[in-house]
């Protein structure tokens, strides 16, 4: 990394339409408008959570290098999210069917709690469309909230799923 640069985590998923070619598309233009991804992790195909829909997801997670204000990148993910044909975003935990999603999980060790953005994102670490991509690419981050690496957040989530059956 370069002076004044910093490195986010995006996660992108998309459940309807040509879903590769959704985040290829969202890769494409992150890279002109935001930064250089440094590291990508495979696809990951999963079912919805929180909403029932016949349509299987495509997730994965990349890291950006960037010199970008965050609440300006937080702006032209939705920008992207809306140019690739995303028309309704989630609301109060209302989820559906969406083209493409990208939610910013984390600025370098940044600590946001605004009306407008929180970061790391608030349920990331809950989300295993999220965690097991990250662990791909970014094991030993640590959470700054909960001072833990990703690979022990995935580590108690599976614990935890585990312990349900």
């Amino acid at each position: 990394m370069k002076k004044n640069e910093y490195s986010v985590i995006l996660a992108l998923g998309s459940n309807l339409g040509d879903k590769q070619k959704n985040i290829e598309d969202a890769f494409k233009k992150i890279e002109e408008r935001i930064g250089r991804i440094t590291s990508l992790s495979a696809l990951h195909i999963t079912n919805p959570v929180g909403f029932q829909s016949a349509n299987i997801f495509v997730n994965c997670v990349c890291e950006v290098a960037t010199y970008i204000d965050v609440y300006i990148l937080f702006a032209i993910t939705q920008e992207i999210e809306t140019e690739i044909g995303r028309s309704v975003k989630s609301q109060k935990g209302v989820y559906a069917d969406r083209v493409i999603d990208i939610d910013l999980i984390m600025a370098d060790n940044l600590i946001i709690n605004t009306p407008e953005l929180t970061i790391p994102h608030p349920r990331f670490h809950t989300r295993d469309f999220v965690l097991a991509p990250l662990c791909e690419i970014a094991p030993d981050r640590i959470h700054p909230l909960f001072g833990k690496t990703i690979r022990q957040l995935k580590d108690e989530f599976d614990r935890m799923q585990t312990d349900y059956l």
